[in-house]
């Protein structure tokens, strides 16, 4: 049973209230039940608080065995988020696209890129800037109200 000393927090309560102290127990005296719960913070917030708790701990203390299974974890989670994500922005500029009602050559060409570039954006190979992704929706609703469509 894994129990916490000093800090006011119990292994009962959820992972994401531990403090820094906390989770370096549950990695080091903790077991299996204690550390699918810190992976499934980790898989829920790949940058978190538990996450970089883990990280802390990983590197101060370096515990056996599942040090490095928890880095992977942490790796692994942040790929998959980052996967999401640019699907996530790929969907968005397929979106602006298709609501400007314009042609990709014409799309692409009032945003300032190559109707190549702007396929590698909707297919999610390359992330646009921040910037771009303005520009983009810009570009949609002036073409859409140029066309007299009204927003959904």
């Amino acid at each position: 049973m894994l129990s916490f000393r000093n800090i006011d927090a119990s292994p009962d309560e959820p992972v994401e209230t531990w403090p820094f102290e906390g989770v370096l127990t549950a990695l080091e005296r903790g077991g299996l039940p204690h550390w699918r719960r810190l992976a499934r913070a980790i898989d829920d917030e790949p940058w978190g608080q538990v996450a970089r708790h883990v990280e802390q701990a990983v590197a101060v203390a370096r515990p056996f065995g599942i040090g490095p299974v928890m880095t992977d974890l942490i790796t692994e989670a942040r790929q998959r988020a980052e996967a999401a994500e640019r699907g996530e922005v790929a969907a968005d500029v397929r979106g602006f696209v298709d609501r400007s009602g314009l042609t990709r050559s014409e799309f692409a060409s009032r945003i300032g890129t190559s109707t190549s570039r702007l396929s590698t954006y909707a297919s999610g190979k390359v992330v646009p800037a921040a910037t771009l992704m303005v520009r983009m929706r810009h570009v949609a609703f002036r073409a859409q109200a140029a066309a007299g469509v009204d927003e959904p």
